[in-house]
């Protein structure tokens, strides 16, 4: 295999195997895409990239990381995401979304004005979480889902990946990665519920293979679906390597075609060693023990 061979997963065909990861542009109002997004995305396309990733795309208004997110949840938001896609395939690229909910990690600042949370009066929020937990000082409180706001969670992902499918993308990408909603339920770190979506492994799975049936169910089965994760927390008594393989398993059956493997972002007090390449032996376990061949990503 080389860099600049097709890869074919599903029925769609990358004319390389250079893809642009999903980066954070903090540059939405309302979640709508905008110009900006149009040249940032379109440009890589022209560059000869084969899949080009949206940023973490909010499935509900207060998925979003900061007010300035991008958003798919609702219809209006379709036609924008829309005129970037059909730019994106008329450059021989394929349009791809990464579907996300911040989690705990939400109503904070964009980077350019600072870090912690956003008061109300300035378009902030009360996040949501597995358990209340704030992420670290000066981060918001979240308040505890119940099993009503896990499903209105599920239901989210999926109506989503529906207006996917409307505006033109090819590719979705879960996010349960960082430390954001989706891995938060995975760790124990910051997942300390008592029901059935906490304790076990088999119950902090649960919320990621109940969003990935969902959205599988309503993505087109000839369309890849890929799921990033966290393949470790880098402390101990968190999410590790072992755990991930086994969500692999777990996700590979229910339709998931690609494992983008990253790691840390649940707690600002991991001791990540970082360099170069630091992240491929998590990739090349997961594809050794399973039938994936994993993505990597910084």
């Amino acid at each position: 295999m080389h860099l600049f061979d097709e890869l074919q997963v599903r029925e769609v065909t990358l004319r390389n195997r250079i893809i642009v990861s999903p980066m954070c542009e903090y540059s939405s109002t309302d979640g709508f895409a905008t110009d900006w997004h149009l040249v940032h995305l379109g440009s890589r396309a022209v560059g000869g990239a084969s899949l080009v990733f949206t940023k973490a795309c909010a499935v509900s208004p207060e998925g979003r990381i900061s007010p300035n997110d991008l958003g798919i949840w609702q219809d209006e938001h379709i036609e924008p995401l829309a005129r970037i896609t059909r730019f994106i395939r008329e450059q021989g690229a394929i349009p791809g979304i990464q579907l996300a909910h911040a989690g705990r990690k939400g109503s904070t600042m964009r980077p350019s004005e600072g870090s912690g949370m956003v008061p109300e009066s300035k378009g902030g929020w009360t996040p949501v979480a597995p358990s209340a937990i704030p992420f670290a000082d000066g981060y918001p409180h979240p308040a505890a889902l119940d099993e009503s706001g896990i499903r209105e969670i599920v239901k989210g992902f999926a109506a989503a990946a529906r207006r996917a499918c409307q505006a033109g993308f090819g590719v979705i990408e879960i996010h349960s990665v960082h430390g954001y909603l989706l891995h938060e339920f995975l760790s124990p770190l910051s997942n300390q519920r008592r029901d059935s979506y906490g304790g076990s492994f088999e119950n902090r799975t649960r919320l990621v293979c109940e969003v990935v049936t969902a959205v599988r169910r309503v993505w087109p089965e000839s369309a890849p679906l890929f799921l990033r994760i966290s393949a470790t927390d880098w402390i101990d008594g968190g999410w590790d390597l072992a755990q991930s393989v086994q969500l692999a398993k777990l996700v590979g059956p229910l339709g998931v075609d690609l494992i983008d493997c990253s790691s840390g972002g649940i707690s600002p007090g991991a001791k990540i060693p970082v360099h170069n390449g630091y992240q491929v032996p998590f990739a090349e376990e997961i594809r050794r023990q399973t039938a994936f061949s994993p993505a990597r990503s910084g």
